[in-house]
């Protein structure tokens, strides 16, 4: 039986996926000994990816806004199995699928921990110590802005923007026979996650002890803030009254100002209960009210397309929230059926092993961006920029047009295989160089592809050491679209030359330059 399946989960597989080109270009470059810059080495260490050893063992790491972790396979793909999950946490007596998405890095801004035992060292920290780490949480939408700066409460270390935001991806599915899913929608996504739900509490805290008491209170004592945000994080899960214990510090700054009774007097939903912040079920719920508004908008937006859908599935972190669960199902539950797994965190990383494992099971989906390789054409000053007129011996050409690969929502296969033919622009040319961008805008009137909203996302160059037939070779190009990965093939196919390339997708614009390849 067909049918469709609306998933909605904390940043999908999808980001697994796109990120494992990034990795493989950056531990080439290391290999080669050309990553020098403490960027670069923080970004190798953080990118999350998919990957195969030896075409018998599968890796799925899940980078996630709040918690990351990883699963893995280490039997032959032909064998059934149950991905296995690493477990973290034995240091602080836990036992959980994901770590807390934080790092810490001495006075020097040399890397130091990760996830929970990042978090035990800062913690334990004092005062005036943690004020010369850099301890960052929460941080992964950084890595996809320009460079710049990602600042702690008091200090700032050189690596890209920063936004303080969770991250919800809605796709929708069709169930085909067999089990194969078709991607009927791409992923579509906001900043309405958990982090959203955190802030809020954070700002409530800041309404109960004013603001001049808690920008003291961050600045002095930022370890015993991060630990008090974490229980926050965990409260959040259930659905009734929560008590956060005061931490030591804030409650002696508090106490100088006033009795602690006081600060709570005028505020509805709180009270002071023997050494603990006592919040009610109520209260809680109203700072979860900006992120379920977001993402019932969302889903709505979606469900008045016409796709038929009849299964909500809810994956992923947030979804353990049981007032997320409570919304979703009141809101769309007379309509469709609301699933979510006994374990939704873990689905992620254990979905993205059998992925790797069987990449089948994934049978088309829908390209999220245009796609398009730069080539030349015979100049024609009736549809051509004049500064894109490039001479040579074989005459006048455009340069650097815009030919698209594949369209932003096309649906391609996993194992699509599109070929492009097109010949070189001087009869002796032995390399051939193939550049290739992808943009998010519409394409009608787009023709160049150093026009806004483009950008560049790798490059091959074709050796072609046979000109005995000058203009007239052919050089085919290849692309694979719908894996884990975007695979562009080049051949010349007088002297069987090759070239391959699994072109990154998260890399920003780079300088463009002459192509020296035509298509007729």
């Amino acid at each position: 039986m067909q049918f469709p399946l609306l998933t909605f989960h904390h940043r999908p597989v999808r980001e697994i996926q796109y990120t494992a080109c990034k990795t493989k270009v950056l531990v080439n470059r290391l290999k080669k000994n050309e990553i020098k810059g403490r960027n670069e080495k923080l970004e190798l260490l953080l990118f999350s990816t998919v990957s195969t050893m030896a075409n018998s063992y599968i890796i799925a790491i899940d980078f996630g806004t709040a918690y990351s972790g990883y699963a893995f396979s280490l039997t032959k793909r032909e064998a059934e199995t149950e991905p296995r999950l690493k477990y973290w946490g034995r240091q602080v007596a836990l036992k959980t699928p994901k770590t807390p998405t934080c790092i810490l890095f001495d006075e020097h801004e040399n890397f130091l921990s990760f996830g929970y035992e990042a978090q035990s060292a800062y913690f334990k920290t004092r005062s005036d110590e943690s004020r010369k780490k850099f301890f960052f949480e929460c941080f992964k939408m950084s890595l996809y802005g320009k460079v710049n700066y990602l600042a702690t409460s008091h200090r700032k270390l050189s690596v890209l923007d920063f936004y303080l935001c969770g991250t919800i991806d809605i796709t929708v599915h069709e169930v085909l026979e067999g089990g194969a899913l078709k991607e009927l929608h791409k992923a579509s996504g906001n900043d309405f996650g958990g982090q959203t739900v955190d802030k809020k509490f954070k700002e409530f805290l800041r309404e109960i002890f004013s603001d001049s008491l808690w920008d003291a209170y961050e600045k002095e004592h930022p370890a015993e803030l991060q630990k008090m945000m974490y229980e926050i994080s965990v409260l959040k899960e259930s659905d009734d009254d929560v008590e956060i214990s005061c931490p030591y510090n804030l409650g002696e700054m508090a106490k100088e100002k006033q009795k602690m009774e006081k600060f709570f007097e005028s505020l509805r939903g709180v009270s002071w209960n023997q050494g603990a912040i006592k919040i009610s079920k109520q209260k809680v719920r109203s700072f979860f009210a900006e992120s379920l508004n977001g993402i019932t908008k969302s889903v709505r937006e979606i469900l008045k397309k016409d796709f038929k859908i009849e299964y909500i599935l809810l994956v992923g972190g947030y979804a353990r929230s049981l007032i997320l669960r409570q919304h979703i199902t009141n809101q769309f539950g007379g309509q469709y059926k609301v699933l979510c797994p006994s374990h939704p965190q873990e689905a992620i990383m254990k979905g993205a092993v059998l992925f790797g494992r069987n990449p089948a099971l994934v049978a088309s989906r829908i390209s999220a961006f245009t796609y398009g390789v730069s080539l030349c054409h015979r100049f024609d000053e009736s549809k051509h920029k004049a500064d894109k007129r490039y001479t040579n011996k074989e005459g006048e050409w455009c340069d650097s047009i815009f030919c698209i690969l594949v369209k932003e929502n096309e649906e391609v296969g996993w194992d699509k295989t599109s070929e492009y033919s097109c010949t070189p622009i001087e009869r002796d040319q032995t390399a051939i160089t193939f550049a290739f961008y992808r943009t998010e805008r519409k394409i009608q009137g787009l023709m160049y592809v150093d026009e806004w909203g483009v950008e560049k996302i790798g490059s091959i160059i074709l050796e072609s050491p046979d000109t005995a037939r000058g203009m007239n070779r052919e050089i085919k190009l290849q692309i694979k679209f719908g894996a884990t990965e975007m695979t562009t093939t080049a051949i010349d196919v007088d002297s069987g030359s090759t070239v391959k390339i699994d072109l990154d997708f998260m890399a920003k614009s780079i300088k463009s330059f002459r192509n020296n390849v035509w298509q007729k």
